[in-house]
């Protein structure tokens, strides 16, 4: 079976870790691949919903059959991905995680970062206590951060993770049983359940919500190869400024890279004589007020 890794390192960069672009990349470590049947080698704290669903749909178009492994943790939207594959390889400590959505919300003291649901119940709870005029000062700096349109946003977003978990399961793991897939979708979009978007779903939560999951110990030989892979992706997170990487068998390879620049500071120590630079007004204000000090002493 070919072999397909995404890794991101959560590390060495601040943007969301899947997004839409990644799916050139797909098609890239994808292109020299004959077989028909994959296994995903999946590592990421997640990203974009729609980049997840763009990129399960391509690799539905040049696979039968997918196999997500997952050596440490595929969390939010590559959850999504795992979910949305036949079955799930996963060790005693890996991790999926749960799918509802995320927003960030700009305030004045910076971008925040809230679940969807989580706005939604602080909105419902603004409107019950701004019943009384006396809570209204302490709820108006949070109800400015509301934008128009963002509880309706939170509230499809969470519908459309939801759909397309469940369109997948029934599709694919769950083939056929569409009630079954429809519970398991809202059960990993439960906020209310989980109260925290990163909270660990284990393979033990996996298989009792039906899935087709085995564990990564139950074959020492490919639990070791998995690892290795694994263990060979960090070397190259740490030792390199890759920050992206999604690799086939073949060696063909997509890598995101980041650059840094070093500025140098201002000059210290003694300077060379030369022409010293123009001061500013204030700068001018400074330097003739310590003068008429040294003139008094």
């Amino acid at each position: 079976m070919p072999r397909a890794g995404w890794k991101t390192n959560p590390f060495r960069t601040k943007k969301p870790s899947l997004t839409l672009g990644d799916q050139q990349g797909f098609m890239e470590a994808m292109s020299n691949i004959e077989e028909r049947k994959l296994d995903l080698i999946l590592t990421s704290p997640g990203g974009s919903p729609e980049a997840a669903e763009a990129i399960m749909g391509y690799l539905r178009t040049r696979f039968d059959h997918i196999r997500a492994v997952v050596p440490v943790a595929a969390m939010s939207a590559a959850t999504m991905m795992a979910l949305a594959c036949d079955e799930i390889l996963m060790g005693t400590h890996s991790q999926l995680g749960p799918i509802d959505p995320q927003f960030t919300l700009m305030t004045p003291e910076g971008p925040r970062s809230s679940p969807g649901q989580a706005i939604i119940d602080q909105f419902e709870m603004a409107k019950t206590e701004c019943q009384d005029p006396r809570n209204i000062g302490a709820w108006l700096p949070l109800l400015r951060s509301l934008t128009p349109g963002l509880i309706a946003q939170c509230i499809h977003s969470r519908d459309r993770a939801e759909e397309f978990v469940a369109e997948q399961l029934g599709a694919h793991m769950l083939e056929g049983n569409h009630v079954k897939a429809k519970d398991v979708a809202k059960w990993f979009a439960d906020f209310s359940r989980f109260k925290s978007h990163g909270r660990p779903v284990t393979v033990f939560d996996a298989q009792q919500q039906g899935l087709k999951v085995t564990r990564l110990e139950d074959d020492q030989t490919l639990q070791d190869l998995v690892l290795s892979v694994h263990h060979a992706t960090r070397h190259t997170f740490n030792d390199t400024g890759t920050t992206k990487l999604i690799e086939n068998h073949h060696g063909r390879a997509y890598l995101q890279i980041s650059t840094q620049v070093v500025v140098p500071g201002p000059p210290t120590g003694p300077q060379p004589p030369g022409p010293q630079p123009a001061m500013n007004r204030e700068r001018r204000r400074q330097q003739q007020r310590q003068n008429k000090k040294k003139g008094r002493r």
